[in-house]
C-alpha cells in the first residue's frame, strides 16, 4: 500500500476500530518500525503527533510531559545555543560557516515561532480545559481524556508543518471544538487526522483514506464525495453479483435440460436381422454432451470465483408489533404510552448517582434528545427508565411486556459465547437462521462468527449491539453515545434506518451531526440534565 501526503493536504483517515488507523499515524511519524517498504520524508517544518492514548514515563510531571511532546522545537532551540557558542569560539576562517549554520537554524526556529511557544501552550491548555493544572503534578494523575488533550495542545502549539491528530474532537466540549477548528483553519501545512466526527470531516477533509483489512483506499472530493463513491461501489457490486447469479443459474439450467435429453436417448438398439448383437443407434449426444461439459466448466469457474452480494444499507428487520396500551390512558391523537416517570428522585440521602425528574411520558414514534454535561446523569436517566435503577422516591411505569434495545456507552467485555451463539440467543433465532441474518447485515465476516465476544475489539462489540438492535423486535431504543466506535458510513446508515423505526428512540449523544439531524425530525422532544441531576424540558425545534 502507498500513501502520499502533499504539502497542504487535509487527509482524514477512517475505518472500524482496530483497523489500524492509529498505527498508520505512527507509521507516518516514524514511531513504529515498518515490516516492509520505506518511509520517505521531505519535511523541513517537522511534524507533531497527538495520539489518542499518549504514553509518558510513569514518574513524569505535566511539565516534563510537555517538554517531551515539544522536544523537536526544544532541540532547535538547543541547536541555536550550541551553534552560537561555536561561533564565539571558532577561528576567524571558520566563523562564516558557523554563522551560516546559525542563520539557518534561527530561520527554522522562527518558522516554528519558537519565541512564543510557551504563550501558545498556555493558551491552548486554557482553551482545552486544562489551564488550571499544576505543571508539577504527575501526568499519571490525569484521566485518559486529559492526557489526550495535553498532547493535542502541544501538537497545535508546535507550529509543525505536518499535524498528525488521532480523534482530536474526542473529549472536547463545543467551545473546545470551535477553538480547535478555528486553529486548524489557520494551519498552513498538511493535516492527517483520524476522526469519526462527520462535521469535522465535512469542514476539513479534502481526501479520505479508508483502512480496511490492512489495505488503504483513497477517496477524493471530500466527505460527501466519499459517501457518493461508496454508494456507487455498492451498486456496482450489486450489479456484478446479479450478473454472476444469472450466469450461474443459466448454466445450471443448461446442465439440467441437456442431462434430461441425454437420458431420453437410447444408447443401444437391437438389430432385427442379425439376432441379438447390439450397436449404437446414432450419436448419443447430438451435441448435448459437449454443451454439458462446457456448462459444467463454467459453473465450476463461477463457484470458484463468486461475486458476493454487498450488504444492503442498515435497516430494522423485525416487524413492529407494539399495540396501544388501554391501561395507559391514551387518546387517539398520540401514540401508545410506553413508559412514564413521576416525581422520581435518586440519591435523596446524598449517596450514589443523583437525579431529579418531575414528569416524563414516552410514546410510540417519539424521538427524545437528552443533553447535558459529562457526569450530569444522562446515562443514569436511561438506566432509570429502562428499569435498571430503582428510584428512592416516585414511580417509573413501563407498559407490560415492553421490549427495549440498548446501545450502551460503556460496553461490557461480553460473554464467553461465540458471536453467532450470542446473536442467536439475543434474537431468539436458530443458529443457521441467525448466521444468515447476521451476515446479511454486512457487519461481520463469516470467519468472525465462531469468535468469542470476550476476544473481540470494542468496535466489534459495538457492531454486535447494532446487529441485535436492528434484528430483535423492540418498542424503545435507548442510544447512549451511539456513534462511538462506529465508522462514519455505518453511523449514516443507522441514522437513516431510524427514520423508519416506528417505536420510540431516546438518544444521548455528543455527535454534532446527529444532533443537527435530530433537531429537524418530527416529534422531537428535548430534555436537559444539569450538573446537579435536575432533569428539565427544553423547547423543541420549530
Amino acid at each position: 500500500m502507498e500513501l502520499v501526503v502533499g504539502a497542504a493536504e487535509r487527509i482524514a483517515v477512517i475505518g472500524d476500530n482496530g483497523a489500524g488507523k492509529s498505527t498508520l499515524l505512527r507509521a507516518i511519524a516514524g514511531t513504529v518500525t515498518l515490516a516492509a517498504g520505506e518511509r520517505l520524508v521531505e519535511l523541513p517544518g517537522g511534524f507533531a503527533l497527538a495520539e489518542q492514548r499518549p504514553d509518558f514515563a510513569p514518574d513524569a510531571t505535566i511539565a516534563e510531559a510537555l517538554d517531551e511532546l515539544l522536544a523537536d522545537v526544544h532541540r532547535i532551540e538547543s541547536e541555536i545555543q550550541e551553534t552560537a557558542e561555536r561561533v564565539a569560539h571558532a577561528e576567524v576562517d571558520e566563523q562564516p560557516a558557523f554563522l551560516d549554520r546559525l542563520s539557518a537554524v534561527m530561520d527554522r526556529f522562527e518558522a516554528r515561532d519558537g519565541y512564543h511557544l510557551d504563550q501558545r501552550v498556555d493558551a491552548a491548555l486554557d482553551q482545552l480545559g486544562l489551564g488550571g493544572l499544576d505543571r508539577a503534578r504527575p501526568v499519571s494523575a490525569l484521566s485518559g481524556g486529559e492526557r489526550a488533550r495535553l498532547a493535542l495542545a502541544a501538537a497545535l502549539s508546535s507550529e509543525a508543518e505536518l499535524l498528525l491528530l488521532d480523534e482530536p474532537t474526542n473529549d472536547l466540549d463545543d467551545a473546545g471544538i470551535s477553538w480547535l477548528e478555528e486553529r486548524l483553519s489557520r494551519h498552513r501545512g498538511a493535516l492527517v487526522v483520524v476522526t469519526h466526527d462527520r462535521v469535522f470531516l465535512d469542514k476539513f477533509a479534502t481526501a479520505l483514506i479508508r483502512v480496511e483489512n490492512g489495505v488503504l483506499r483513497r477517496y477524493g472530493d471530500s466527505y460527501p464525495g466519499y459517501l457518493a463513491a461508496r454508494e456507487a461501489e455498492r451498486r456496482r457490486l450489486l450489479e456484478e453479483h446479479e450478473a454472476w447469479r444469472q450466469d450461474l443459474a443459466r448454466n445450471e439450467a443448461l446442465i439440467a435440460a441437456n442431462a434430461f435429453r441425454l437420458d431420453a436417448i437410447p444408447q443401444k438398439r437391437e438389430r432385427a436381422i442379425f439376432g441379438h448383437a447390439a450397436f449404437r443407434a446414432r450419436s448419443r449426444d447430438h451435441g448435448a454432451t459437449r454443451r454439458i461439459g462446457m456448462a459444467k466448466g463454467r459453473v465450476a469457474r463461477l463457484r470458484a470465483n463468486p461475486a458476493p452480494r454487498p450488504a444492503d444499507p442498515l435497516r430494522f428487520l423485525a416487524p413492529f408489533t407494539g399495540d396501544r396500551s388501554p391501561e395507559a390512558g391514551d387518546d387517539s391523537s398520540t401514540g401508545a404510552l410506553l413508559l412514564a416517570a413521576d416525581a422520581v428522585r435518586l440519591s435523596v440521602d446524598g449517596t450514589g448517582p443523583r437525579l431529579a425528574l418531575d414528569s416524563m411520558e414516552v410514546r410510540t414514534g417519539e424521538r427524545w434528545l437528552i443533553s447535558g454535561p459529562n457526569g450530569a446523569g444522562k446515562t443514569t436517566l436511561l438506566r432509570l427508565l429502562a428499569g435498571e435503577l430503582t428510584p428512592l422516591q416516585g414511580t417509573v411505569w413501563q407498559r407490560p411486556d415492553i421490549r427495549m434495545a440498548w446501545l450502551r456507552q460503556d460496553l461490557a467485555t461480553g460473554s464467553r459465547k461465540t458471536l453467532l451463539d450470542a446473536f442467536a440467543n439475543a434474537t431468539d433465532a436458530y443458529r443457521d437462521d441467525a448466521a444468515e441474518l447476521l451476515l446479511r447485515l454486512g457487519l461481520f465476516h463469516p470467519d468472525e462468527l465462531p469468535r468469542r465476544l470476550t476476544d473481540m475489539s470494542i468496535g466489534q462489540r459495538r457492531r454486535f449491539e447494532v446487529a441485535v438492535a436492528v434484528t430483535a423486535p423492540s418498542d424503545i431504543l435507548l442510544l447512549d453515545e451511539p456513534t462511538n466506535h462506529l465508522n462514519p458510513e455505518l453511523v449514516e446508515q443507522l441514522e437513516h434506518a431510524l427514520l423508519d423505526y416506528p417505536g420510540a428512540v431516546l438518544t444521548v449523544t455528543h455527535d454534532r451531526r446527529w444532533r443537527e439531524l435530530a433537531t429537524t425530525a418530527g416529534q422531537l422532544r428535548r430534555i436537559h440534565v444539569s450538573p446537579g441531576g435536575e432533569v428539565s424540558a427544553m423547547p423543541s425545534p420549530g
